[in-house]
């Protein structure tokens, strides 16, 4: 029989519903149609269910032949009494006595549609809610706290180990169009609860998540059911690292209304789940039900919330607020909800306030851990205070804390900022001494250390080697790396090259990557190539950034390509990448060196329509330019505008524009000077009579010449 199944979720399981052709079976006076799990069957003397959705469980009853001999129908109702009440080997019967006891009486109507349907190859599953009855089993179950990892497994026993082994075996060897949950008819009765939980950790695990929700249907189905809130505790992250929010939120919506399903751990997980997805609103919501459900937050509900307002842009001050009236409602200080907090105030830039947190903390006897260090550490590398980063990293070693691998990479990371690689080789060493193994971002950090250094890009490449031979895959980032190296040493062809091996090797360039290429090229004034990478991008829909627009533009404009430049502006402009006062800069630095200081004036109305001011550099750059082309009345202009403006630039810069504008301004007062001198005694009538002198032969060719000059003029 083909079936196509599509996902029901619902409080306990999630269901699958089949539709086909209506069945009727006389076995044990049991007369039945298809059935919904949303219908809610009801039993009369002839024990005649009204509307209930066959399982998959089922199959190999529903196919049974036809031609099986009816009962008599006018059995003694003592008979059938008896029957209900003795243990009953056809599940299809054990199935409705268990509906019958945990669903109303209130029957909804069948299925309007009714058909047999095919079973398509690649199907999509499709979620939806579906009305069933909350409650699961009569006692009530014990929530277990949630572990430290999301996808921790519960120890293997060798008792269960077989039975667990065995069905993680049948998930990753599925054959085609086969649910999990088909082939699991043989484990009916020999799995207990916590070698379903242990199963649901381990298909997490193996990411293995579609199969996670057909084994947690299958759950479900069982009798009694397998569902516990642990299961619930263990596939909410599962299917938040996944991204599928819909199937999250379906399953919680759906939760039975019992005590012991609506616990703190499992809205924990929640909203853990969520948070993976990015679905920070959806989580907040999931939040503030807990107060409505009367369920009592704890500390790892505040330092996930802390998490979500800093992923949602809040401030750290309304991360303190919400905590400190969690505080009142009973929430206490621990090692995750401060740690929550300092990352909060860190980001902002607020290492003080996160310090004091710290000291809090401890008073209030919760010790700092290397997490609590690294962050503190990576902010103060962040504002360039490697010396407080290292104070923090001594302290670290005072309190015999074991610093990690990110420990040691936040300040190689900062050190290779500050040009000194033989620093970063000192940690990487110091790294290994302490037993810990660097990892693909330590290494990335000395590439970078040698490569922002002109004429070490040789030691950069013997550093990628060296990662490579201890058997460390590069990245994207590693491959970026080197490329800035050989593009800072003007070695664009071997920067060419190491992009095609990253290509060669499957790993994808990052919008980083191509940035640093398009620099080699750029210094290297190749435009045909430069073309040739912005195609590459576009047709691998990356879209540039801020740096990648500003080096196209000055990659073509120092070329002479204006038109091209041009046509850089628009197209960024397109992605919303306005043109700034650093744009115009390298423009107007284009046309200077190109000998067209005649288009400077109209680029300064440019910049005024877009209601930008020039800065210092856009002035000291047209006052170079006039005065190479002895241009020195608009020189003297434009600095007097840049005073006017105080868009002084700094005093090193400042003071060698000043010595190049007094020499000229003493040839230019002197002879002004002289002029106003003498109109001055012009005036007073203090000039003196020219004698005149006897004339020489050529006096009339002299008096001619001045002549025709002056009419030239």
């Amino acid at each position: 029989m083909a079936l196509k199944h599509s996902f029901i979720p619902s409080s306990t399981s999630c269901m699958l519903k089949a539709n086909y052709h209506p069945l009727r079976i006389c076995k044990n006076h049991i007369s039945f149609r298809p059935f919904s799990q949303s219908s809610s069957p009801t039993f009369s003397n002839s024990f005649i269910p009204k509307s209930t959705t066959p399982s998959p469980l089922f199959l190999s009853f529903l196919e049974e032949e036809d031609d099986e001999e009816e009962e008599e129908v006018d059995e003694e109702e003592e008979e059938e009494t008896q029957q209900l009440n003795e243990p009953e080997d056809d599940p299809i019967r054990r199935f409705f006595l268990t509906r019958a006891a945990i669903q109303g009486s209130d029957p909804e109507p069948d299925p309007g549609r009714e058909g047999k349907l095919s079973l398509q190859e690649n199907r999509k599953t499709s979620w939806r809610l579906s009305s069933i009855a909350d409650s699961t089993q009569d006692g009530e179950d014990e929530v277990e706290g949630i572990p430290n990892s999301l996808l921790e497994t519960l120890s293997p026993s060798s008792k269960i180990e077989g039975v667990v082994s065995g069905i993680v075996e049948k998930a990753k060897n599925l054959p085609e169009n086969v649910t999990l949950g088909e082939v699991l008819g043989e484990f009916e009765g020999r799995v207990g609860q916590k070698d379903c939980e242990e199963v649901l950790g381990l298909l997490g695990n193996e990411g293995l998540v579609v199969d996670c929700l057909y084994f947690f249907e299958w759950m479900g189905l069982n009798e009694p059911s397998l569902v516990t809130p642990r299961a619930y505790t263990m596939l909410f992250p599962i299917l938040g690292r996944a991204g599928m929010s819909k199937e999250l939120l379906v399953l919680f919506k759906n939760l039975p209304n019992r005590k012991g399903f609506k616990d703190v751990h499992v809205y924990n997980a929640a909203i853990s789940g969520l948070l993976c997805c990015r679905r920070y609103d959806d989580a907040w919501e999931v939040y503030e039900s807990m107060e409505t459900n009367s369920v009592q937050p704890d500390h790892v509900t505040s330092s996930i919330m802390i998490t979500i307002m800093r992923k949602r842009g809040n401030s750290a001050k309304e991360a303190w607020e919400l905590f400190e009236k969690m505080n009142e409602e009973g929430v206490k200080w621990s090692l995750e909800v401060a740690g929550a907090l300092i990352k909060s105030f860190c980001d902002e830039g607020l290492k003080k306030e996160a310090l004091i947190i710290q000291l809090e903390m401890e008073k209030r006897g919760i010790s700092s851990n290397a997490i609590v260090y690294n962050t503190l550490m990576h902010a103060y590398c962040k504002s360039n205070q490697i010396e407080e980063a290292e104070g923090l990293f001594a302290e670290m070693k005072r309190k015999k804390i074991a610093p990690t691998s990110a420990t040691y990479n936040i300040l190689m990371d900062a050190y290779s900022r500050r040009f000194q690689p033989e620093v970063v080789e000192k940690l990487l060493q110091e790294m290994e001494d302490a037993g810990l193994e660097p990892n693909v971002k330590s290494y990335t950090c000395l590439i970078s250390a040698y490569g922002r250094l002109r004429k070490m890009s040789d030691l950069a490449a013997n550093a990628f080697l060296r990662m490579t031979k201890v058997g460390i895959k590069p990245t994207s980032h590693s491959y970026t790396a080197l490329i800035h190296a050989y593009s800072v040493s003007g070695w664009h062809d071997k920067a060419y090259t190491a992009f095609e091996n990253m290509q060669r090797e499957g790993i994808k360039p990052s919008i980083e990557t191509y940035t640093a290429l398009l620099d080699a090229f750029r210094r290297a004034g190749d435009t045909q190539t430069l073309v040739k990478i912005w195609k590459m991008m576009i047709r691998d829909k990356i879209g540039g950034t801020r740096v990648t627009f500003n080096i196209l533009l000055d990659g073509f404009a120092k070329q002479g390509c204006y038109v091209e430049a041009r046509d850089v502006i628009c197209e960024f402009g397109k992605l919303g990448l306005q043109p700034t006062v650093m744009t115009y800069n390298m423009l107007i630095n284009a046309y200077a060196r190109g000998g067209q200081e005649s288009r400077l004036p109209q680029l300064l109305k440019e910049m005024a329509a877009l209601n930008l001011k020039p800065d210092s550099v856009t002035y000291s750059t047209m006052i170079y330019a006039f005065i190479r082309v002895r241009d020195f009345k608009r020189a003297f202009y434009f600095h007097k505008q840049m005073v006017k403006n105080r868009q002084v630039p700094d005093a090193e810069s400042y003071e060698k524009l000043r010595a190049i504008l007094d020499v000229k301004a003493v040839i230019k007062n002197r002879k002004d000077k002289s002029a106003i001198m003498g109109i001055v005694r012009s005036s007073m009538g203090l000039l003196k009579e020219k004698k005149k002198g006897k004339k020489d032969e050529f006096w009339k060719n002299r008096k001619k010449g001045a002549r025709f000059h002056g009419g030239q003029q």
